[in-house]
């Protein structure tokens, strides 16, 4: 996974420090991005290409919304979000990458 920084974030808020787009981290000049942050990243960009990247985004959104519907909340939405939710359980397990089974974000519909 390439790592990139820029003082130019347009795309998301003030709150963020990176996003992966398509398997590329770009990331907050100035930001030091912690091990697990690099992981859960790393854990998106593999499910990612499971799902072929254009299909992680249409689900990744379509699983946002309906989410939203059921909790009336963005953030709460955004943190039961399957893809998230294995990133974040997994983010502080530095064999995980290697020991992860294919689909696995699934367990976690």
């Amino acid at each position: 996974m390439k790592i990139f920084y820029t003082d130019k974030f347009p795309f998301i808020g003030k709150d963020f420090i990176a996003i992966n787009l398509f398997g590329v981290l770009i990331a907050r000049k100035g930001i030091t991005l912690t091990p697990s942050t690099v992981l859960h990243e790393r854990i998106h960009s593999l499910q990612m290409r499971e799902m072929l990247y254009v299909f992680f985004y249409l689900w990744y959104v379509t699983e946002w919304l309906i989410k939203m519907l059921r909790c009336f909340s963005a953030s709460k939405a955004y943190w039961r979000i399957s893809f998230e939710r294995e990133a974040y359980d997994n983010e502080s397990n530095p064999g995980y990458l290697h020991q992860r089974k294919p689909y696995r974000w699934l367990k976690y519909l």
